[in-house]
């Protein structure tokens, strides 16, 4: 139980670095809007993201479906980029363009892939 807790907490520190790294290296994407918020702001919008992408992306993915299967999987990155585009919407101080918001979403994806693939081969 303790393990799962850590690991959740592990996966929301990491979304929120993942969160922060993306915002930093692409910015807003929108000319009139800077990221404003710290540390604590990125650490909201990592648990949002966390939370959105365990509850929200398995509906999403069923929902979205067919035209996953008409693109052979790449509409999957425009339901991760969705997911990223809320949790910065939702956050105070942040938000992002729909494009760059698919460009952090692909980056949050291969971050959460290097760091499962680690800690499955454990």
């Amino acid at each position: 139980m303790l393990r799962k807790i850590g690991l959740l907490i592990f996966r929301w520190v990491l979304n929120a670095f993942g969160l922060w790294l993306a915002v930093h290296l692409l910015g807003t994407g929108l000319n009139h809007v800077e990221a404003t918020a710290g540390l604590w702001g990125f650490l909201f919008a990592g648990l949002v993201f966390s939370v959105a992408n365990s509850v929200l992306k398995p509906l999403l993915i069923i929902l979205s479906l067919p035209a996953i299967l008409i693109t052979l999987g790449l509409f999957t990155l425009i339901v991760n980029g969705f997911l990223v585009y809320i949790s910065l919407a939702v956050t105070p101080g942040l938000s992002m363009s729909f494009f760059n918001s698919i460009l952090s979403g692909i980056i949050l994806s291969l971050l959460n892939y290097i760091v499962s693939a680690t800690l499955d081969s454990r």
